[in-house]
């Protein structure tokens, strides 16, 4: 099969192969495939008029939305290179996408209007706020545009130093869809939804871009709301829902006007971006009647690396094997390949890679060498190659000489019924040099007592992994995507002002 490897030569393959069935739902509007490539065809020819050419980079603000899906297919569609970006960023925030990556033009959203035309203007920087015709005006198949190899800049989240544009390929792009269609046994006709931001990688790749390519309904959410999203899946009878674990959690505490028995069509309910307490799986599983999926992937992998299985017998801890066409090894700190079960870096290869950071060689050389992506997360590998991932290599805390690995604290910190949601970190320590803190957050309705939870924890952890160290709050950091952002968490505050419980007493 002689696959497109453009991403709007794979809309519009989809467009011939089923014109009339619906590819697009938000609210109480639809369209079909025919439809949304003559939209997008549409689109593009009035980018090319405001002068965007093969390559040119152009800044795509918006929320997820219907608007979203046509401009961002518009501008693959014109040859150009999508920038998308958060619409909550500051003018300050724009205005350095907008030099970074050199942007020609900037298309937003009425909703963002303003602040795009503060960041834009100073620039000279045409503006081009998507109307209503940007979904009521098609036009016929645009001419195929030589596209530049590189179809999107996705820029990552900034940890450290400024934001870097990860450049993810036409050819990667439509690579991660097929390996997840693949993968997840996505079927023709099915039924996927989403309240999942498109700007960023997962709603943008793992979700849209299969969904559209294998030829299912796609029904969005611009605004997450936990109800809401269990009533969309209900009423468009979804086969597949997507979320991120904040999104699960914030599930499992709304309101049960919708139950399993609404639920019958959904069968599989897809979790990234962040680890899923397995106290999670097994309550959503409950809620829900669905098969809970959960995968690993990163920007510069545009999204995926490996995914669990429907059918397959779940692995406490594990996030799957790894997709096809992609290669997962485990290393060491000397670059050898680990054995079987040990932590080491995880290593992607295939042709999902990004092909580099947006004119940043030198960061580029430390993640990517011969064709090798290092991920920069550290995980173990079991014989029959399901992948689980321990932590971040940059959030090992190191208490006293031994290695503290947060996440797995943290999942034993789910498992405690006061527990809402909950981040281990390493703070400052005189004598240990790192100390191990929790920051947690209640469940509504419900107390948490640090001293209690130390002693909970010690009947569980090895001493040396009890957090000695506890702050309450009322919730924790998130980025765009409902993950629990750490760099987000004072560590001098939670240094200064948490709660040191004294060890528990050992019974006699």
């Amino acid at each position: 099969m002689n696959e497109p490897q453009d991403v709007v030569a794979a809309l519009f393959g989809t467009a011939q192969r089923v014109p009339t069935r619906c590819a697009l739902r938000v609210g109480d509007r639809a369209w079909s495939y025919a439809e949304l490539a003559g939209l997008v065809s549409a689109a593009a020819v009035r980018l090319a008029a405001a002068g965007a050419r093969a390559g040119d980079r152009v800044l795509l603000v918006a929320p997820t939305s219907a608007e979203f899906v046509v401009a961002y297919h518009g501008i693959l569609a014109a040859g150009a290179i999508a920038v998308t970006v958060n619409p909550s960023c500051t003018e300050i925030e724009l205005g350095y996408f907008l030099d970074d990556a050199d942007c020609v033009l900037a298309v937003g959203s009425p909703s963002v209007a303003a602040t795009l035309r503060a960041a834009a203007g100073p620039r000279d920087v045409p503006v081009w706020i998507l109307d209503d015709r940007v979904l009521d005006d098609g036009g016929p198949a645009v001419p195929r545009v030589p596209v530049d190899d590189v179809a999107v800049l996705l820029y990552t989240s900034g940890t450290t130093g400024r934001p870097k544009g990860a450049e993810l390929t036409h050819a990667g792009i439509v690579a991660a869809a097929r390996a997840v269609t693949q993968a997840l046994d996505l079927r023709d006709g099915e039924r996927m939804g989403t309240a999942l931001p498109l700007f960023h990688v997962y709603g943008q790749v793992v979700v849209m871009g299969s969904a559209l390519r294998c030829g299912a309904t796609l029904s969005l959410m611009p605004r997450y709301d936990p109800g809401a999203m269990l009533r969309l899946a209900a009423d468009h009878r979804l086969t597949l829902l997507a979320g991120v674990p904040t999104m699960w959690t914030d599930v499992l505490d709304a309101p049960a006007e919708v139950d399993r028995d609404d639920l019958v069509a959904l069968r599989t309910a897809l979790s990234g971006g962040a680890p899923l307490p397995e106290t999670v799986v097994r309550e959503l599983y409950d809620r829900l009647g669905a098969t809970v999926l959960e995968g690993y992937g990163l920007s510069e992998a545009t999204g995926v690396a490996t995914m669990c299985r429907p059918g397959e017998e779940r692995r406490t801890g594990s996030v799957g094997r790894a997709l096809p066409g992609i290669e997962v090894s485990i290393v060491g700190a000397d670059g050898v390949p680990a054995p079987p079960g040990t932590v080491g870096e995880v290593v992607l290869r295939g042709p999902v890679l990004m092909r580099g950071y947006w004119r940043r060689p030198e960061a580029t050389a430390e993640v990517l060498r011969a064709g090798l992506l290092l991920t920069g997360d550290l995980g173990t590998l079991d014989p029959d190659g399901h992948l689980r991932i321990v932590d971040r290599k940059k959030d090992v805390v190191i208490r006293g000489g031994y290695n503290v690995y947060p996440r797995e604290i943290e999942e034993v910190l789910h498992g405690h019924p006061a527990v809402q949601e909950a981040a281990v970190i390493g703070i400052p320590d005189a004598r240990l040099g790192e100390e191990v803190a929790a920051v947690v957050a209640a469940r509504p309705d419900h107390e948490v007592c640090p001293a209690a939870l130390r002693e909970w924890l010690a009947a569980r952890l090895a001493a040396y992994k009890v957090p000695r160290v506890y702050r309450v709050v009322d919730a924790l950091p998130r980025g765009t995507t409902g993950k629990i952002q750490k760099r987000g968490i004072d560590r001098s505050e939670v240094a200064a002002l948490g709660v040191r419980p004294p060890r528990p007493a050992t019974p006699a």
